[in-house]
């Protein structure tokens, strides 16, 4: 224990802050880590670009090309990240023995079975997200399309998901999230706007008449402003899966924090949903101007997001994932600076005097509660961070690159 620690240990105590305590329940709050930041989303079917709403820039050298050198990344990412993980898969990293190739409609548990063995051997749950996109079949609509034939495959593959989520889920001895979200929508000014809604409801619906453990899985809709190629209309919005969510009982409201109005802030509707919902999820993210997916930072929202959770008592009811894709730079520093950053954020959050401050918001004391939170803000918050780190076995943040430059130099380069 360093001396740096101990003396920020001792100020924040005179807050009525107990540090250690934080830090400990910090290391049993699993995060979920996206499969897909290591190789911008292409997944294992062949694809070799995006469609669907959305997109990937950049082309840094050492992508994974393939199932074992994407769970070695991965596998390198958590030797970097302090803190409890998850691993979080989209069903197009299905993994096919040699030779074999089933569409998405006709995937089963054994295609994700090399996923759940490498997360049965770390310790860690799995959640799961359907694929309604990069696909012949999801060319603008999928689960909304007027086809019934591709609503229909669509609807299959909903359903093999919610198998494969029960299935991950009984392996692994972790409840598995499975979020619906699709791209659909229109780059025009629809001329209906219902009626692919009430296809989607339809849809979602029937996918969820699959039967499953509601203690097992956690099924989500998601929804999003607008995509590209979509940008006039989007059958998925926020009113109609929140409404969906608050009318369907056990399925949850997924909120990414990229898909709202940039001027919108996820931190506040947290609360406003936990007063409802006796679950919610997040994809935490950071949109610049829109759903830009970049890499997550320890920003003044991304600070908010954990601060809400935190206050209100929430951490055993937000389920928390990352989602986010940069290839513009190294793939593993990207998915070691989010995770760390959101870590931080719940730490963070975890180290605020939240009771006392809402005692003065709640005794109208305004002035007071400004310049408490602003003096907060300074504490040496810094100390306590490096100081989880090391309690979890990993470098703090001016070291860890060098082990990443060394992966890049053995490893990545030579792909």
């Amino acid at each position: 224990m360093s001396a740096r620690y101990e003396l920020a240990k001792s100020l924040y105590a005179e807050l009525g802050i107990d540090t250690d305590a934080a830090i400990e329940k910090l290391k049993n709050i699993p995060i979920s880590l996206h499969c897909w930041q290591g190789d911008d989303v292409l997944g294992f079917e062949g694809a070799e670009s995006l469609s669907g709403g959305i997109q990937t820039t950049g082309n840094y050298p050492g992508r994974a090309t393939n199932p074992d050198e994407l769970m070695a990344d991965m596998e390198m990412v958590m030797s970097l990240c302090p803190g409890a993980k998850k691993l979080n898969v989209h069903a197009c990293y299905a993994i096919f023995e040699k030779g074999e190739f089933v569409d998405r409609d006709k995937l089963e548990p054994k295609h994700f079975q090399k996923w759940v063995d490498f997360a049965k051997e770390r310790g860690m749950g799995i959640d799961f997200n359907p694929t309604f996109f990069a696909h012949p079949k999801a060319d603008g609509l999928t689960l909304s399309s007027p086809d019934e034939n591709i609503r229909k495959f669509w609807i299959e593959h909903g359903k093999a998901c919610v198998r494969i989520s029960e299935y991950m889920a009984k392996e692994t001895g972790f409840p598995c999230v499975m979020n619906i979200w699709t791209g659909d929508g229109f780059k025009d000014i629809p001329a209906d706007r219902m009626g692919p809604r009430m296809r989607y409801k339809e849809a979602i619906e029937e996918i969820l008449s699959e039967p499953f453990d509601k203690n097992l899985v956690k099924p989500c809709v998601e929804s999003k402003v607008f995509g590209i190629g979509v940008e006039s209309y989007t059958t998925g919005s926020a009113e109609f899966t929140l409404s969906f969510a608050a009318t369907h009982d056990g399925c949850l409201p997924l909120m990414d924090n990229g898909h709202y109005h940039p001027m919108e802030y996820i931190s506040d509707k947290i609360p406003a949903l936990l007063c409802f919902f006796p679950e919610i999820a997040l994809h935490i993210t950071r949109g610049v101007r829109w759903d830009s997916d970049h890499v997550l930072i320890f920003d003044d929202e991304t600070k908010e997001m954990a601060k809400e959770i935190v206050r209100c008592n929430a951490l055993d009811r937000v389920y928390m994932a990352l989602d986010y894709f940069d290839a513009s730079i190294n793939r593993i520093a990207a998915w070691a600076v989010g995770f760390r950053s959101w870590q931080k954020a719940l730490l963070s959050a975890l180290c605020t005097p939240n009771a006392m401050l809402k005692d003065l918001q709640d005794k109208g004391a305004h002035t007071e509660l400004l310049v408490k939170q602003e003096a907060v803000k300074t504490l040496p918050f810094g100390a306590i961070w490096e100081e989880y780190c090391a309690r979890c076995g990993v470098k703090g943040d001016l070291d860890w690159f060098e082990d990443v430059e060394a992966y890049e130099k053995s490893v990545l380069s030579k792909r």
